[in-house]
């Protein structure tokens, strides 16, 4: 009986709410982005031990066996018929060990920038997983927000109306003031029907990320302070997103395979040296009817340099070394595009970021001073100093602000976390910190 109502208890309870942290845990596990991203990296370290078999020795065990059968007639009487079955039994091994070999000595150098290549992009995927989660969550609450606005709206209008139907019962106010309530009523109910549309929506964003439905999520506290970019100063930023931004140091991997590209394609004219050893055994059985039978055995075995020189290959290896070059110029273009594009977007976040900061204080004055001017339309109405779409206007006006206000601190946020994308500095460390800003 005890255990259960201790389970009744349990299941009266009302969920959990879910924090920032915990969201991001799920579409840790869950993100299909970030899984794709975490195979690309596995298949990318396979790199290096395939670069670096180009220059390690290799082993090669063959073996064989036949068998023959002869029949042999004569057309005279001196040498009778014969009949014989031969078989042959035989193996090898074949050692071979690059000696000089320059194409796949510069391979295997290609294989550590590819392994720093896939490195860098998993790194560039964790910090979109966090960006991306973060502004799950935050448009999520800032649906939640503009949905209970429009409602504490509605039901601010909704009094207001019932007010001026009373005025004009009594004879204090027109039939306009009534009108004009009603007005604002049937907007704010079609308001409401798109809030909890947009609502719906950022929740299904936010579980196709994470793969789960929550009931509740934890909210900004109400008196929250934001804290402007460190170093706040806008060159730091752009001088760090240059140089380790993870599109730019995928971009540096990606010139300097493609500089090892072009040298390899000169290395297709150098010679080629080779150490080779085999040895192998054969063995040949036969058996006649007619008249004899024998057997051998044979073991060979060979020490050798295998010299190659290319002299003439149609011209391909000239057109490859062209091909190559030109590929080499492509990607120092494209490097010093991803330097800029990241200097571009370190400046545009930054100035987002410390906007965003000022915007917030504006909108917590501007919070006060719609608070104030709502109460002061409020009692001028009842005095009959001002009329009703006055009140209506203020009402309007301060949850706009209340919206606004909301909406500017989630995007700070989030321009924050971004900011710090563009550096190549964000880290799981950084969630955490804007979790700390969210209410128990």
């Amino acid at each position: 009986m005890r255990a259960a109502t201790l389970a009744l208890l349990f299941l009266a309870l009302p969920a959990a709410a879910q924090d920032l942290q915990q969201v991001y845990r799920d579409a840790k596990s869950y993100d299909a982005q970030y899984a794709a991203a975490r195979h690309a990296l596995q298949a990318g370290l396979e790199k290096l031990p395939q670069g670096r078999a180009l220059i390690l020795p290799t082993l090669n065990f063959s073996g064989n066996t036949t068998g023959t059968r002869i029949d042999s007639y004569s057309r005279n009487s001196v040498n009778p018929p014969s009949l014989r079955d031969l078989h042959s039994y035989g193996y090898s091994i074949l050692f071979s060990q690059p000696i000089f070999r320059a194409q796949s000595f510069l391979e295997y150098t290609q294989a550590e920038f590819r392994v720093k290549q896939a490195e860098a992009t998993f790194g560039q995927a964790g910090q979109d997983l966090i960006v991306r989660a973060a502004q799950a969550y935050f448009d999520v609450l800032a649906a939640q927000d503009t949905l209970a606005l429009v409602q504490a709206q509605k039901a601010a209008i909704s009094e207001q109306l019932a007010q001026a139907k009373r005025n004009f019962e009594v004879g204090t106010a027109t039939i306009t003031d009534t009108h004009e309530a009603q007005a604002r009523f049937d907007l704010s109910s079609s308001q409401e029907i798109a809030a909890q549309g947009d609502l719906e929506t950022k929740r299904r964003a936010l579980q196709q990320i994470t793969g789960k439905e929550y009931a509740a999520l934890r909210t900004l506290r109400p008196q929250v302070r934001l804290s402007p970019p460190n170093p706040a100063n806008m060159q730091s930023w752009v001088e760090i997103a240059e140089k380790q931004g993870y599109p730019v140091q995928i971009q540096e991997s990606t010139t300097e395979i493609a500089k090892l590209d072009a040298r390899r394609g000169t290395a297709g004219h150098y010679p080629t040296l080779d150490l080779e050893a085999s040895y192998g055994t054969t063995s040949q059985t036969g058996s006649t009817v007619i008249p004899t039978s024998g057997s051998s055995l044979v073991a060979t075995g060979s020490l050798a340099l295998k010299l190659g020189i290319p002299l003439f290959a149609g011209g391909s290896l000239d057109s490859k070394e062209r091909e190559a070059a030109a590929l080499h110029e492509k990607a120092k273009q494209d490097l010093e595009n991803a330097r800029r594009s990241q200097a571009l977007s370190a400046r545009q976040t930054f100035v987002q970021v410390t906007n965003g900061i000022a915007q917030v204080g504006a909108l917590e004055q501007a919070l006060v001073s719609s608070q104030s001017a709502l109460d002061s339309n409020k009692l001028g109405y009842e005095v009959g100093v001002r009329i009703n779409i006055d009140v209506l206007n203020a009402q309007q006006q301060l949850f706009s602000t209340r919206r606004d206000l909301a909406v500017a601190r989630y995007n700070t946020i989030t321009s924050h976390l971004r900011l710090k994308a563009a550096a190549g500095s964000l880290r799981d460390e950084d969630l955490e910190e804007v979790n700390r800003a969210l209410q128990p």
